[in-house]
């Protein structure tokens, strides 16, 4: 199968809708599947596509009052936290769950595969899922 390339794709292969304006998004640095949205409304939002494509798998309120705007999020690359920064000079570290941070396990005499072919290869096949093959003409 053949499929063009991303930059020639004209419609969204996902939309997601947080109900309030976003003010960041982030990829996690250690999967190509993770990544959080925070939105206007001062909520967090994760999502994992190789677990659910639809919906958030976690959605967390940061702030406490409605007056500050979540302006950014950011991974950390090496602890399972989440850094997100407000437009009143906030910031709140928010810890990972295990369910959201789990590295692949070694099977017994087998090497587990790291690195980003692998993370691109998972991202690849992800996509493959949702594009439409479309005839040539």
């Amino acid at each position: 199968m053949d499929f063009p390339p991303l930059h020639h794709c004209r419609t969204p292969m996902f939309i997601y809708d947080l109900n309030s304006a976003v003010g960041d998004v982030a990829w996690a640095p250690y999967s190509s599947t993770v990544f959080a949205a925070v939105s206007t409304n001062g909520k967090t939002h994760v999502f994992d596509l190789s677990i659910n494509k639809y919906e958030a798998i976690c959605n967390q309120p940061v702030v406490a009052k409605k007056k500050n705007k979540i302006t950014h999020v950011q991974f950390n690359p090496v602890h399972p936290i989440i850094i997100v920064g407000d437009d009143r000079g906030h910031v709140t570290c928010l810890k990972l769950s295990p369910n959201l941070r789990k590295m692949p396990k070694e099977k017994k005499g087998q090497e587990v595969q790291k690195g980003p072919a692998v993370e691109i290869a998972k991202l690849d096949k992800l996509l493959n899922l949702v594009r439409e093959v479309k005839p040539k003409t």
